[in-house]
């Protein structure tokens, strides 16, 4: 794949991750992110969610590196959008749940940028809704 001119319609090599319950707890130490959502089971459940939930940020932050891995630099990334259509629910045990990424080269623009559209599923499921991102080719 040349990513100094990747054609539209290109796919970005996929990325799956596994999101677990100590994930979790790292992200929300690094962000100051302790709403009790992200790690306690009863609570959750008590404000009608299935279960924890990952953080939204998390979920985009793994899209990102969809584009950071394909790009090989994230300094290449010029904007980054989405909205977050479902929660990513992580069951309590030592697998967690599985988060697929893949990606598209949507549109090549002439002033040296692209758009690159983003799916994030989860459970079958889309989790991640309208995520783009335009990115510099070189």
């Amino acid at each position: 794949m040349n990513l100094v001119h990747p054609e539209q319609g290109t796919e970005l090599p996929a990325l799956a991750v596994r999101v677990t319950r100590e994930q979790l707890v790292r992200y929300a130490g690094a962000s100051l992110d302790f709403n009790p959502i992200h790690w306690n089971e009863r609570f959750a459940k008590e404000v009608g969610l299935p279960d924890v939930i990952a953080h939204g940020m998390l979920t985009m932050a793994l899209g990102g590196r969809l584009l950071s891995d394909w790009l090989g630099d994230p300094g290449r990334i010029a904007e980054y959008g989405v909205r977050f259509t479902r929660p990513v629910v992580v069951p309590d045990d030592d697998e967690g749940t599985l988060v697929e990424f893949t990606g598209k080269v949507a549109e090549v623009r002439d002033d040296g940028t692209a758009r690159v559209d983003i799916t994030a599923r989860s459970g079958g499921k889309t989790v991640l809704g309208k995520a783009q991102a335009v990115v510099r080719l070189s």
